[in-house]
């Protein structure tokens, strides 16, 4: 019992690790293109972001009891072993797509490293093939399309409500929009990634023997979870923020405020339902959603088609990682330290390799360099041409200001030389161009209305 207990022991802090990992891993759901618009600074964002993190893993415990009881068969023989070996591939599997700057799901990485090591440890008894088809497989395809059709639409109604009103005075409004949603998606992000890690931890005080089978989280359970994932949360995955505020579309405000409020309802109604839903998945598809949904279609569909590539290889990379974990673990004490020891490694070369090119709140915003729009985007344009007038502040150029100055204006307009020389004025009795002096401009003046009255 006592080697049972130490290995509890182990497996409760690993999945302490999956959620700390959660949390930086999925700041950029919440906070990303509340960062990227300037609607809060960075470091405040990720503060409220972890605050109601916390929060929100109180809300609720239906999600945990999917994981403890409803994809894996917590009666099939599953040992502690098996659940080490799962976190193991869902940590290493997080940290890659960290330092790739991937907003992949860590959901999938969890379930994908259970499923795999239970296949090996347990056989395919151990999984209940209908929950991970019904609870996992379609809400990883449903979801984003959801998500983004919903933000696409909600994009399109609150410009065409806009439409008739200066951007100042739209600007404080969105401001507040984007915080109070972004708040939404924080809470509801707590209450379903926080509770993963609860689900876990149970199912291994279930395997120990320590709870009842089918048991709630005990409390302990929901606010360790809870900590873990806001500190996660408070440090920031500043790679991921970056991918998603800068690198699938150019968000405004508007779009901002649009794709929070979308993700942050698909995201309670699942929680809600008991559904195990990717916030990751949800989250890019509302922010490609806002992208098609401001006319112009700005969606970068080679960033968007690389996440997808990499939606698709999670459950089955932290699974075959997972899988090899519960191999080595299935050998013995000396088979969970060399895994143990093996993980450490692993993780510690891929903190080596992020430090080549930091990526802090200092440059998140800098955007990941300037990504050609693509085909399918330039085609996109070509139909439906993006609005004429900018929509947020865009650097002043020439010939953006003479765009903006009535004909008529411009003829009677005094020249300026672009480098900052003395401005040219007629001569008001020869009629003839001539440079003024700055000191001069007054003296000018006043002799252009003496000879008015003059005449």
């Amino acid at each position: 019992m006592e080697h049972i207990t130490l290995l509890i022991g182990i497996v409760i802090v690993t999945a302490l690790v999956f959620d700390f990992t959660n949390g930086f891993h999925d700041t950029a759901n919440a906070m990303a293109t509340t960062i990227s618009t300037g609607a809060l600074k960075p470091k405040a964002a990720v503060a409220m972001s972890a605050a109601l993190n916390l929060l929100g893993a109180f809300l609720s415990v239906e999600v945990a009891k999917t994981i403890s009881g409803g994809i894996i068969d917590e009666t099939a023989g599953i040992r502690p072993e098996v659940i080490f070996a799962g976190l193991v591939g869902a940590i290493i599997w997080n940290l890659v797509t960290w330092l790739a700057g991937l907003p992949s799901s860590s959901s999938h990485a969890l379930f994908g490293g259970l499923i795999g090591a239970t296949l090996v440890s347990v056989g395919a008894s151990g999984v209940h093939g209908g929950a991970v088809v019904m609870k996992v497989l379609i809400p990883a395809v449903a979801a984003p399309i959801v998500a983004g059709l919903a933000s696409m639409a909600a994009t399109r109604l609150t410009y065409r409500l806009a439409r008739n009103r200066a951007e100042e005075d739209t600007a404080k409004g969105y401001r507040a929009g984007q915080i109070a949603s972004a708040a939404l998606v924080s809470l509801a992000h707590g209450t379903n990634d926080a509770q993963k890690t609860m689900g876990v931890i149970t199912l291994a005080l279930i395997t120990g023997g320590v709870v009842a089978p089918h048991a709630d989280p005990p409390l302990w359970v929901i606010a360790s979870a809870g900590l873990a994932i806001a500190l996660g949360t408070y440090l920031g995955g500043w790679r991921i923020i970056r991918t998603m505020g800068k690198g699938i579309t150019d968000i405004q405000p508007p779009q901002g405020f649009a794709a929070q409020t979308g993700a942050a309802a698909t995201i309670l109604a699942s929680s809600h339902l008991g559904f195990a839903l990717s916030t990751t998945q949800v989250c890019s598809g509302s922010v490609m959603g806002s992208g098609l949904g401001r006319k112009g279609g700005v969606v970068r569909w080679s960033t968007a088609g690389r996440m997808v590539v990499a939606w698709g290889l999670t459950l089955p990379a932290a699974g075959l990682v997972a899988a090899g974990a519960a191999l080595l673990a299935d050998q013995g004490d000396w088979g969970i330290a060399a895994v143990a020891v093996l993980a450490l490694a692993v993780c510690g070369a891929i903190w080596a390799a992020s430090r080549r090119k930091p990526v802090d709140h200092t440059n998140v915003n800098e955007g990941p360099a300037a990504e050609p729009a693509g085909v399918v985007t330039a085609a996109l344009q070509a139909v439906s041409p993006p609005p004429a007038g900018p929509v947020g502040p865009v650097p002043a150029t020439a010939e953006a200001v003479e765009a903006t100055i009535p004909a008529p204006a411009m003829a009677d307009a005094p020249l300026a030389d672009p480098v900052g020389a003395a401005p040219v004025i007629a001569d008001p009795v020869t009629a003839e161009p001539v440079a003024a002096h700055p000191h001069e401009t007054h003296r000018t003046k006043r002799r252009a209305k003496a000879g008015s009255a003059a005449g």
